[in-house]
């Protein structure tokens, strides 16, 4: 969810990257998060609602950017496949009031959707390889992280394992959270994926009220397969600050700041400051209202995160993720207006270069 937060809330966190970095008896400079992938894209994919069916065609901007001037590097080190809708009425962690929880059969179908051929993970592997063959293989492996739907407390319709699983209990929530891991390994591990490498999973919940009962051991199970557990919540979400108790191995803060005008750009430095002295990673976010031909065009404001990013060092230090509306990378691609190359190619430059540094 892209939401914004109570003012004071934010005023009071303004300055929480100092706070937290010289509170009584800690010496040591606050740092923002960094793990082993620099720049991760959100891809939405699963939910036959999106309008983007991301073949490998389409994962090319994503995979490799080509600036103005004809030249071709590597891109997105990390691909975060995302999806909390499958598009038929059901919802995998948080909908509306037109969906329903998704039971066993909707998880088995994301993983289903996840895994079609030539679509998702196998486009994107498609699409790394014929790359591999034209520029040569990149200086690191492709990271993947997939998100798994959540089982909400108290629902009591999802299936059966065994015996009729009842969400109003955490150690069948929990054991419904297990069996989705070990059938989708299983099913994975089959398809023998040459340019991938799965990092973890992503708990696609943005907030951890009636799921922090159940992380601990849901990442502790991610961990004994050697994997590792990904979160990215909202600015002041519930639980937002709490990653590290509830034992996630990552974590990035979004600052929503691109979805509101009213937001001021002082929420930037704020965020800014909180991921710092909490040792988070941050999100940049943007969607096609990024585009400059767009009928309400936000190209400032995407502008306004690279700023902010350059200023506050987060390219210098941070892991990132991106969350880009789901396919706008790919809308600028295709652009032939120069104000969307440029930013793309300005954007890319960043990327490119952060790489040597982080990787």
């Amino acid at each position: 969810m892209r939401h914004n937060s109570q003012f004071l809330f934010l005023l009071i966190l303004l300055f929480s990257g100092d706070l937290f970095s010289t509170a009584a008896g800690k010496s040591k400079a606050a740092r923002y998060g960094k793990t082993n992938i620099a720049d991760m894209v959100l891809i939405y994919h699963g939910g036959v609602h999106r309008p983007i069916e991301w073949n490998k065609d389409q994962f090319l901007p994503y995979v490799v950017h080509q600036n103005q001037q004809g030249r071709k590097d590597w891109l997105f080190d990390g691909f975060l496949f995302t999806e909390f809708l499958d598009g038929k009425g059901h919802h995998f962690a948080h909908g509306n009031s037109n969906t329903t929880l998704a039971c066993k059969p909707e998880w088995e179908w994301l993983t289903d959707r996840q895994l079609e051929k030539d679509r998702g993970f196998s486009a994107l592997d498609q699409c790394i390889g014929g790359q591999i063959k034209e520029i040569g293989k990149p200086s690191f492996r492709h990271k993947l992280v997939v998100a798994m739907p959540v089982p909400v407390k108290g629902q009591k319709d999802w299936g059966s394992l065994n015996r009729p699983m009842d969400f109003s209990n955490d150690a069948d929530r929990i054991e419904a959270c297990k069996w989705y891991i070990d059938q989708f390994l299983d099913r994975y591990r089959k398809e023998g994926y040459k340019n991938l490498d799965l990092e973890g999973f992503y708990w696609v919940s943005e907030k951890d009220d009636v799921y922090k009962d159940i992380l601990v051991q849901v990442g502790d199970y991610i961990r004994s397969k050697n994997l590792r557990f990904f979160w990215i919540p909202y600015w002041t979400a519930i639980g937002f600050d709490n990653w590290k108790t509830d034992k996630f191995d990552f974590a990035y803060i979004q600052p929503n700041y691109f979805f509101k005008n009213e937001v001021n750009y002082e929420r930037l430095d704020a965020v800014c400051a909180f991921a710092k002295g909490t040792g988070m990673g941050l999100e940049m976010e943007f969607d096609s209202r990024a585009l400059a031909d767009a009928k309400e065009c936000k190209r400032d404001r995407l502008i306004s995160y690279i700023e902010a990013f350059e200023k506050n060092d987060v390219f210098q230090d941070a892991s990132i993720a991106y969350y880009e509306g789901g396919g706008t990378i790919y809308d600028f691609y295709r652009s032939k207006n120069p104000l969307d190359k440029a930013i793309m190619d300005r954007l890319a430059k960043i990327i490119i270069q952060r790489k040597k540094r982080l990787l």
